[in-house]
Formats: C-alpha cells, structure tokens, sequence
C-alpha cells in the first residue's frame, strides 16, 4: 500500500506537523508526499530528505501560492486515484482541504487521528477528547487528517526520496480569494510544537499579569499559551488558545496557572507527558491529570518559582 501526505510549510520550512503525519502515514505502507506552492525548489529538497519518504510530488505553480482550499483539493482528487490513503496534519490547511477532497471523491474523511490500528481502523477522539472511538473505513479510498501531538514528528533528516514534477491543474472560477495575511511573531517556540509550554487561565485576572509568566517561560525555553476563558476575556491573543477549539498540545512538560481545568481544555493538553498545576482551587478539576499539583495563590507562587529558576541556572 502506498500513502500520500499534502505536506504543510511556513516560511521555507516544512513544520513538525507535516513530519507527524508522515510518521502516521509510515504505519500504512510506502510513503509519498505532496509539496505545494510557488517557487518551492528548496522546500522540496527539505522533504526527501524526511525519513521514511520514498518520493516527493512537487507542485510547484502560482495557483497553489496561497494554499486555498479548492486547487489544492482539486489537485489531491487528480492524484488520488494512485493512492491508499491520503493524509494531512489536522492543521488549518489540513482540515480545510481533506474535507473537500473527500466530499469530491465521495468518501467519509476520518479526521483527526491519534492511532492507525490497520490500513482500515483508526482511532480518533470524540466527545471532546474524553472517549476514543475505533473506527473501520471500507473506502477504497481513505482520507484522513492527523492530529500530530499524538505522532512523533518523522526526522528532517536521513531520506533520500526522488523529486517527481507534477501538473499544476486548470484555473478554475474561484469561490474564495486570497486577501491577506496578518502573523503574530514571537521569539519564543511555536506553541504547537514546543517541549515546554506554561499556559495562563482566567485566575491571571489579566493581561498584564501574562508578564509575571514571562519570566519563568524564558528560563525554561517555554511557548506560552492561555485557557479559552483568557482568551474571550481578552487577556491574549486567539493564538495563545489552547483547546479542543484551539491548539492540540503534548509537550514533555505543561505547566497550568489559574487554569480550573475545564473538558475543552483538557482535550487539548491532557495527553502532555508531565502536567504540573498551580491553583488555589483544591477542588480545581486540572488537579485530576495533573501528574504534579500545587494548591496556592499564584500571584506568591510565581516569583517564588522565578526565584527559584534563577537560582538553578
């Protein structure tokens, strides 16, 4: 059985994300992957060099510059045919073009997968992340999202895939349009993909209390995010959201402040491999996974903390 993974890329790199797929792709056969955009020469090159990659399709045209969701799938359905199963990283472009695709090809997408049991039986979370389903696709063709926290991402190095060219598909009359695209940039790790990740909840009462974080997150090489509650309260940014409606996190270490621990919540960080809570709430619900629970006021808690790591470093 042979794979195809639509590769996601920001900024000339190819994201861990798009690696993770590959590693769930890997368990299904021969792997292949799909590179889009324009003027994508070197991002090509990074894919077959990805272990586990036999060949890269490179789709290198104008029209699949902005990653919108119809040429791409339009693409993925005229190659479709060669393949299994067709995969993606359940990122914004995954979820956006494997739907379509699958619509167009008549099938039932399986979204967000978190284990590939055979060729037709995966497993995937439902009821916000609180039961796992198993489920069997008879499709002749299976088309999938991945969530990649639950994936180790496939290494950047060590394949020697072979670049093969192909046609970029006729312009078709739009239904959506490229407009713009504003990016919040940050010196710390991306948030999807960092080791260590501190997130704020509503107990920051605050924005400004965010900076009290900043600190401790600095010492550690942390991403920092926030709860769905900080984030409608207006403390962060939307990117900052970690959630079921957010970013799905599972770094080595996840650090939760303030945070009470509600289900959307804990569907996007509960499968973290070391949880550490800070609450005052002894009956706080995050105190359930957390695998290191502190019961105290924040605001006393994190400088002492920040005292601490500066004294160990």
């Amino acid at each position: 059985m042979t794979a195809l993974v639509l590769l996601d890329h920001a900024d000339g790199r190819i994201t861990p994300a798009a690696r993770s797929a590959v590693t769930a792709a890997a368990a299904l056969g021969e792997v292949h992957v799909l590179v889009t955009g324009a003027a994508i020469g070197a991002v090509a090159e990074a894919a077959t060099r990805i272990a586990g990659v036999a060949k890269v399709l490179r789709a290198d045209a104008e029209i699949y510059d902005k990653a919108l969701a119809e040429p791409l799938a339009a693409l993925l359905v005229r190659l479709a045919p060669a393949y299994d199963h067709v995969l993606a990283a359940a990122t914004a472009t995954g979820k956006n073009v494997i739907p379509r695709a699958a619509a167009l090809l008549d099938v039932q997408p399986i979204s967000e997968i978190v284990a590939v049991v055979d060729a037709e039986t995966f497993v995937r979370p439902i009821y916000a992340g609180n039961a796992l389903a198993t489920v069997r696709s008879t499709d002749a063709r299976k088309l999938i999202t991945v969530r990649a926290a639950n994936f180790d991402a496939a290494a950047a190095e060590g394949g020697s895939a072979t670049i093969e060219e192909v046609e970029a598909g006729e312009a078709t009359p739009a239904v959506s349009r490229f407009v713009s695209t504003e990016l919040s940039t940050s010196d710390r790790p991306d948030l999807a993909s960092a080791r260590v990740v501190i997130s704020g909840g509503r107990g920051m009462q605050n924005g400004e209390n965010f900076k009290l974080i900043e600190p401790i997150a600095d010492a550690l090489g942390a991403a920092i995010g926030a709860s769905r509650a900080a984030v409608d309260a207006g403390y962060v940014p939307n990117d900052y959201q970690v959630g079921q409606t957010g970013k799905i996190v599972a770094p080595d270490l996840y650090v939760a402040i303030g945070i009470s621990g509600a289900i959307q919540h804990l569907a996007g960080m509960k499968d973290s491999k070391v949880i550490v809570a800070i609450n005052k709430d002894a009956e706080a619900p995050i105190f359930q996974v957390a695998d290191y629970g502190l019961v105290a006021d924040l605001f006393a808690a994190l400088p002492e903390l920040q005292a601490e790591l500066a004294k160990a470093s």
